[in-house]
């Protein structure tokens, strides 16, 4: 059995991961995806195993001593990281990885050797920044100064679209699900 592909998608917070990837995952449930750990509180409605691992700082640094994360960075003065067994378990069984990862991590992905140079990296990107901006406002999950942070963070992000394979832009939640779904699938064939 050929290994599974390994898609990363990325984009500057708000742009709207979370929503484009449920879409994903209940459209084509053949597509295993990673759940990230994260130092995080939990938002309004989020589970805990299926939106993110959430653990405390400490434990969060045990994982990185122990070489267990994939990838891992630090966002808005919080850690997310990536679980490296379950991504390598599923596609040595060959099947296809969605990470919806943070842009730094996405380029420690690139740089695992024997895994980087096969994933493709998938840039989620806003119509403009004016729209980011009032979407990480609109949505009132966070206090003004985390939101001044990620506003900060997603400039810096938006500047690394050239280090992806593909660009979605979000312009319309259908349209980049179905450009995303076109692109998993269509590289099976």
């Amino acid at each position: 059995m050929p290994p599974g592909r390994l898609f990363v998608l990325s984009g500057p917070s708000g742009v709207g991961k979370s929503t484009v990837l449920a879409r994903i995952r209940a459209r084509y449930p053949e597509l295993w995806y990673s759940v990230s750990a994260t130092t995080r509180r939990p938002r309004p409605g989020e589970v805990p195993g299926v939106n993110y691992h959430f653990v405390t700082v400490e434990e969060f640094q045990a994982l990185i001593a122990a070489g267990q994360l994939l990838e891992h960075a630090v966002f808005a003065g919080n850690h997310y990281g990536t679980p490296a067994q379950p991504v390598r378990d599923q596609l040595d069984a060959g099947r296809d990885v969605l990470l919806e990862i943070e842009v730094q991590g996405a380029r420690q992905v690139r740089a695992v050797p024997g895994l980087g140079d096969r994933a493709r990296l998938v840039f989620l990107a806003p119509p403009s920044f004016e729209v980011l901006a009032a979407r990480l406002t609109g949505r009132g999950t966070e206090d003004p100064s985390t939101v001044e942070a990620r506003l900060a963070a997603a400039r810096a992000e938006l500047a690394a679209e050239p280090e992806f394979d593909h660009v979605v832009v979000n312009t319309d939640v259908e349209q980049a699900v179905e450009s995303l779904i076109r692109l998993v699938a269509g590289s099976r064939r």
